[in-house]
């Protein structure tokens, strides 16, 4: 009898509960929600997610408020999602570096393929290749002929030996039977002197060498997307040069795994809207930010192939940790 009673308390309880959870998703957002941002104050990348987090922000009815956890190789946005409720209450921005930060450490502090809710993917970065603006090479032929007829005597400065920028310079050099020497910097102002100084030859890295170009100080040789800058349309893409080679380093938002469908879309239109506002729009136009939309379930499915992209990059200077 009381097995009986008990299985009828669950099947009466049962439709009320599912208009409750009902009702909660209906009700999304009825707080804050958190966006981390895995960068310092200041940087393009914080300027655009915070436009984005004000106006997703509008579109929701509830603020967003950027929450900013820079270091551990940008990683932290990551683990924060990891540690988190899938409610809807705490998002982040998860890039390519997401991937390798995981893959290079002993104990990876989270699986991007199975910890994230992927809900959807927004810009990415305009690479390219510069030079002093008195450097002998006008062309980015011109300077890997230069490379290539003295190895290791050109020197290039990146962020690292893990950053995008000085794997896809390694990628280069290995399709291109080219031999150059790696020069790590900690920071953009550093590395930008290295350049000025002489110090380098070169500089590989993302948009941050706009304004010195347009100073005339340095010498944009290439750019890595899959299109040419609207600033610069006479510098060349990689592709256009005859390498069979796109870099965009996209991103997005995620959520913590086991987010409810509802609510995932919910944020995703919000966002898709809010990205394509004229707000949004003109930071991206200011800092050159390629709109690299994708829905929910395509940016589930590029960030299995963003995965193997990234763990290739990693063997290929014996950086991967994980297998």
């Amino acid at each position: 009898m009381i097995a009986r009673r008990t299985v009828l308390l669950s099947v009466l309880a049962a439709p009320s509960l599912v208009s409750a959870v009902a009702h909660a998703q209906a009700d999304y957002p009825t707080h804050p929600i958190k966006l981390v941002i895995p960068w310092p104050p200041g940087a393009s990348a914080d300027a655009f997610l915070r436009v984005m987090a004000e106006q997703t922000g509008k579109r929701l009815g509830q603020s967003m408020v950027p929450d900013n956890k820079p270091g551990a190789n940008a990683s932290l946005s990551g683990v924060a999602l990891k540690d988190a409720k899938p409610d809807g209450y705490t998002l982040g921005q998860i890039h390519t570096g997401s991937f390798r930060a995981a893959m290079m450490a002993d104990k990876a502090p989270y699986d991007p393929l199975k910890d994230f809710t992927w809900i959807i993917q927004l810009s990415g970065s305009v690479h390219g290749i510069v030079v002093r603006a008195d450097a002998p090479w006008k062309t980015f032929e011109e300077f890997i002929a230069d490379a290539k007829s003295k190895p290791t005597k050109t020197t290039y400065g990146t962020f690292g030996q893990a950053s995008i920028q000085n794997l896809v310079m390694v990628d280069l050099q290995q399709r291109l039977g080219v031999e150059m020497t790696h020069v790590p910097y900690k920071g953009g102002g550093e590395l930008y002197n290295g350049l000025l100084g002489g110090q380098i030859d070169a500089v590989a890295d993302a948009s941050g060498w706009i304004p010195l170009v347009q100073a005339g100080k340095f010498r944009l040789l290439v750019v890595w997307g899959s299109r040419r800058m609207p600033l610069f349309p006479d510098v060349r893409t990689l592709t256009e040069a005859g390498i069979d080679l796109v870099v965009n380093s996209p991103y997005g938002v995620c959520g913590p795994k086991g987010m409810d469908p509802a609510v995932v879309k919910k944020i995703h239109d919000a966002m898709k809207d809010a990205l394509f506002s004229p707000e949004v729009q003109a930071v991206m136009a200011t800092y050159n930010m390629p709109t690299l939309y994708l829905d929910t379930a395509a940016y589930e499915k590029a960030a299995v192939e963003q995965d193997k992209i990234e763990r290739a990059n990693l063997k290929r200077v014996n950086l991967l940790a994980q297998p």
